[in-house]
């Protein structure tokens, strides 16, 4: 990468949850606009990856043929990728805790990425997150943040919540609210350290219309978004932020976004026989994106069938044996009256049986077996409106598979009183 000739602007996009899904994003808006530019979409997001996608875009002598490049960066691999890559800027989307494996601990990640990016890198940054919005505080900057929103909690009560005291000097923290873990607005008590003011803030959302209305510079635009969770919410603002820091106007943004969609591999939903059956990306082994997952299924309309599939079912080469990130996910969340069955499968299905009675869910209410089909079997499609499918990322076309044969139990059922012949898919 050090001695390979760089596009002449570079954008970078890291972060712990949801750099692919604001990478495709950017993307796409950008290739509505009508640019052209390098990308790693259809590679990896570590080193070989970037390199190769540069190499594939670039003459028989080297030169690149595009002027503009935009990667999706594993902030684990910050230390191969950015001293070498420079990016001119650089979006942080979030920084969690994450896989066992690799990221279990959240300082260590923030060490990483401060140490190695550059100086001259200008910065896109969660407001709303401590950690992330103290990245290398002497670059130029600009901060993103969501106001309380109309029926939110404002103190979310997680397992997980880092950082518990301030990350400058350890005092403790007061929170004015706390979306959910360590997302919010806080300030120390001892120092004064807190979340900064926001560059670019959503204040307002319209889920009836699926619009978004962000104010910067003391200006108000409205921007669509293909999904109102407060996860999808954050990755359409911090696209929005990125784009109009990299040069874009808000007509060119918003238009661009008309079009956007969740990739299909991490979200999908459809009607089928007028029950709403949602497939949903849980990332197996990181507590964070597991918790917002069951935060989703719980908030999912009507009486829910909820179908837990995070084990690494038959990719050897990702398998662990550590369960304890059972114990920082909020499983607890899946214990909710308008949940009605709970589906775990997979080789582990003791381990998360047992983790889901201790987080209070009745026993009479789950089935668990270590084969997945035969699992999905027991589904009592009769008795809900909503089937929400939680998957691990290495279980993709297990999924598909299973979401097939969903729809020919549910189509075999009567339909829902009121909505006949009812089938769709978004």
């Amino acid at each position: 990468l050090g001695r390979m000739p760089r596009p002449k602007y570079i954008i970078g996009i890291t972060g712990t949850n949801g750099k692919t899904t604001v990478s495709n994003m950017v993307e796409d808006v950008l290739t509505q606009c009508g640019y052209e530019f390098t990308c790693n979409r259809s590679g990896t997001n570590v080193a070989t990856g970037v390199a190769s996608s540069l190499i594939a875009d670039s003459t028989l002598l080297g030169k690149p043929k595009k002027e503009l490049a935009v990667f999706e960066l594993d902030e684990r691999s910050a230390p191969r990728i950015l001293p070498y890559l420079q990016p001119d800027i650089l979006l942080c989307t979030n920084i969690f805790r994450d896989s066992y494996k690799r990221n279990a601990h959240v300082e260590f990640i923030w060490e990483i990425l401060n140490k190695y990016i550059p100086a001259s890198t200008r910065l896109v940054l969660n407001g709303d997150d401590l950690l992330c919005a103290g990245l290398k505080e002497g670059n130029p900057r600009a901060y993103f943040s969501i106001d309380p929103l109309p029926g939110e909690d404002k103190n979310e009560n997680n397992l997980v919540q880092d950082p518990r005291v301030c990350p400058r000097c350890g005092g403790a923290l007061q929170w004015e609210y706390r979306r959910y873990h360590h997302i919010g607005r806080a300030h120390c008590v001892q120092c004064g350290y807190g979340s900064p003011q926001p560059q670019y803030r959503l204040t307002q959302v319209d889920r009836q219309r699926q619009v978004m209305t962000v104010q910067a510079g003391g200006v108000t635009g409205e921007f669509p978004f293909p999904n109102g969770n407060i996860i999808n919410l954050y990755n359409a603002l911090s696209a929005v932020a990125l784009l109009s820091e990299y040069g874009l106007s808000r007509q060119q943004i918003a238009q661009g976004m008309q079009s956007l969609a969740i990739t299909e591999s991490r979200y999908t939903e459809e009607l089928v026989g007028g029950r709403r059956v949602i497939f949903h990306l849980a990332k197996g082994m990181n507590p964070i994106a597991c918790s917002q997952a069951c935060a989703n299924a719980r908030n999912a309309p009507g009486k829910k069938a909820v179908l837990l599939f995070l084990d690494d079912f038959h990719e050897a080469a990702h398998s662990v044996e550590n369960i304890a990130w059972q114990y920082d996910t909020d499983l607890e969340l899946l214990n909710d009256p308008s949940i009605v069955q709970v589906i775990e499968a997979g080789p582990r299905h003791w381990d998360t049986y047992v983790r889901l009675l201790l987080a209070g869910v009745p026993e009479e209410k789950m089935v668990h077996g270590e084969d997945i089909r035969e699992a999905a079997r027991s589904l009592q499609g009769e008795a809900v409106d909503t089937v929400v499918v939680l998957y691990d990322l290495y279980a993709v076309d297990l999924a598909q598979e299973i979401r097939l044969q969903l729809r020919e139990q549910l189509q075999a059922l009567p339909p829902l009183p009121g909505k006949e012949g009812k089938n769709c898919e978004s």
